[in-house]
């Protein structure tokens, strides 16, 4: 039986985190027939120290209105600035809103522990704004949504403390469709950090692959009370 069409929410600190740490994932649901919307917290324009953020910025939402569109996915810019993304509840209902607006079946964000401030924000904004879009006494002027099946925490070389590999996807299929979309991104093809992002997720994808039983693959970790399963004999 074919299963229903998922809407798909991604939410990243900054443009460009989610699209180098998943985006094999959501082009291989875009093109399976889901919705795909990625929210950007912040566009991540402090960090080139050769542009005034006012520029980079506007260089990074370009990057990632191209990237998506490769992605095959809705790209959305809050209006918060990196590195001060508060964890207030203006920006909890402002999320909120957009839960309620997309309505996804299934949101992805940043674990829990990073080494980045607004990584760790980002992932109690987004959890917090999940039980806000949920109840009815919030006002955000759009209606309640319940229907989130389940929140995934992608993995990203500043967020490793406890992140433990849980459900993995097979993207051996995505690969070059990822790197086409990552690639527009001046920081990740190089020229501003020294990391070497584009090798450093590729190799990650073979490990996560090859630990799957796949040439590539993503791996999420989740809440721990989702790891729960009851079944009435072993499976």
């Amino acid at each position: 039986m074919a299963q229903s069409p998922k809407t798909i929410l991604a939410i990243g600190a900054h443009c460009g985190d989610i699209e180098v740490t998943c985006g094999a994932v959501l082009a291989k649901h875009s093109r399976q027939g889901d919705r795909v919307t990625i929210l950007h917290l912040t566009l991540g324009e402090g960090g080139n120290p050769r542009m005034t953020p006012a520029d980079y910025g506007e260089q990074k939402r370009r990057e990632a209105e191209d990237a998506a569109r490769i992605i095959g996915a809705e790209p959305l810019f809050a209006p918060y600035r990196d590195g001060e993304l508060p964890a207030t509840e203006e920006v909890k209902r402002y999320v909120a809103g957009v839960v309620r607006t997309v309505r996804p079946s299934h949101v992805i964000t940043h674990w829990r522990h990073s080494m980045h401030r607004d990584h760790a924000t980002a992932h109690i904004v987004v959890n917090d704004a999940l039980l806000l879009a949920s109840l009815q006494a919030v006002e955000t002027g759009q209606p309640v949504h319940r229907g989130v099946q389940g929140i995934y925490y992608t993995e990203n070389w500043e967020d490793p403390e406890g992140f433990h590999p849980f459900l993995y996807i097979d993207t051996s299929n995505e690969l070059e469709i990822w790197r086409e979309a990552v690639t527009k991104y001046q920081f990740i093809k190089g020229g501003i950090s020294s990391f070497p992002y584009l090798d450093y997720y590729a190799s990650l994808a073979r490990v996560r692959g090859a630990e799957a039983g796949s040439t590539y693959a993503v791996a999420f970790d989740v809440d721990s009370h989702a790891k729960r399963r009851t079944l009435p004999t072993l499976p």
